[in-house]
């Protein structure tokens, strides 16, 4: 053999050894190998907005969202840890590796699609704008110079944020912080998912709660980091079959009272 014949040797098993090396690290790195090494799958879920995610009476964590991540670890095989989060620091958990995926209310919307990858949606959300009764408020326009009270970092703070520019926007770090500050009078109007009216409502008949206008309906997706492929597919694979079988839609009926909509189950075709 030559010497120009031996130095293209060298150079392909160079170049071969570096791309083996940069496929392997790839491969280790992704997100379902961590995953299946710490034998635990971290769901950041929100506890405060029932009944996706709630306390029980024995201040255990229950909820449809709950119940959905406890499913997705039996099936992948591993423990199931649950990372308290609030609406703003969902995306960040993923971000900064604090959680695996998340399993909270998570509207898929344009701009977080941006920074993190989507499942097939599992569950709706509907959220809506609400406050006393003797405040008049029929669209967005009525709001103009109002004080809205909102949740930082949630689809109804960013629909006010572009939509109703002229309120007088006050944001609360979680759901359960909104209502409250609606219940003390802090707020006579507010948005939220429209499931938890009918509880506040009921607690605090003297506010007179009622139903302005929807804002906005929302498929709900598990969130997985970006760049994690093998996660993201396991996951989406995992979303579809539960859909067919019924599973997913067992869990939101159990915790919602009725069954998985025509849009969300059309996901899992």
């Amino acid at each position: 053999m030559n010497k120009s014949s031996m130095t293209r040797l060298a150079v392909v098993a160079a170049f071969a050894a570096i791309v083996g090396l940069g496929a392997g690290s790839t491969a280790r790195a992704d997100g379902l190998d961590d995953i299946k090494a710490a034998k635990k799958l971290r769901v950041a879920i929100d506890l405060g907005l029932p009944p996706y995610g709630t306390t029980d009476d024995k201040m255990q964590p229950t909820g449809s969202d709950v119940e959905t991540g406890r499913l997705l670890a039996k099936d992948l095989g591993v423990e199931f840890e649950l990372v308290p989060t609030t609406g703003a620091s969902r995306i960040p958990s993923l971000q900064s590796g604090k959680a695996d995926v998340v399993i909270s209310t998570l509207s898929v919307t344009p701009e977080r699609a941006k920074v993190i990858d989507f499942s097939p949606a599992y569950a709706p959300l509907r959220t809506v704008l609400a406050g006393v009764k003797s405040i008049s408020v029929k669209n967005l326009t009525d709001l103009d110079g109002k004080s809205v009270g909102t949740t930082r970092g949630t689809t109804h703070d960013t629909y006010l944020s572009q939509n109703a520019k002229n309120s007088k926007i006050v944001r609360y770090e979680d759901d359960a912080t909104t209502a409250q500050a609606f219940v003390s009078g802090q707020v006579d109007l507010f948005t939220t998912a429209e499931l938890l009216l009918a509880p506040i409502a009921a607690k605090n008949p003297s506010r007179q709660l009622e139903l302005k206008f929807v804002l906005e309906t929302f498929k709900l997706a598990i969130g997985v980091k970006q760049g994690e492929t093998r996660l993201l597919q396991t996951v989406s694979e995992w979303v579809k079959t539960n859909l067919k079988n019924g599973k997913l839609n067992d869990i939101y009926k159990k915790y919602h009272g009725n069954d998985l909509p025509d849009v969300i189950l059309k996901d899992g075709v």
